[in-house]
């Protein structure tokens, strides 16, 4: 099944890239020194791309299981 394997492989690597965007979002804020309510608003935007980046990760790690066991 490796039609279903590569794409896994890619899906996954396109997570892990927003996990990193997220992850350099947030230290960004933190060296802005942003008053509490701007960091706040910060912080909730980059959960919100880690929460989409592990979704997207998990989907990925999925298809790549999926296709080896198939």
């Amino acid at each position: 099944m490796n039609w279903l394997i590569l794409p896994g492989i890619i899906v996954t690597f396109i997570g892990l890239g927003l996990l990193f965007y997220a992850i350099a979002r947030i230290m960004r804020a933190k060296k802005q020194g942003l008053s509490d309510y701007d960091m706040k608003m910060q912080l909730q935007s980059a959960i919100a791309w880690n929460l989409g980046a592990m979704g997207c990760s998990a989907i990925g790690l999925m298809m790549v299981v999926i296709g080896i066991m198939l």
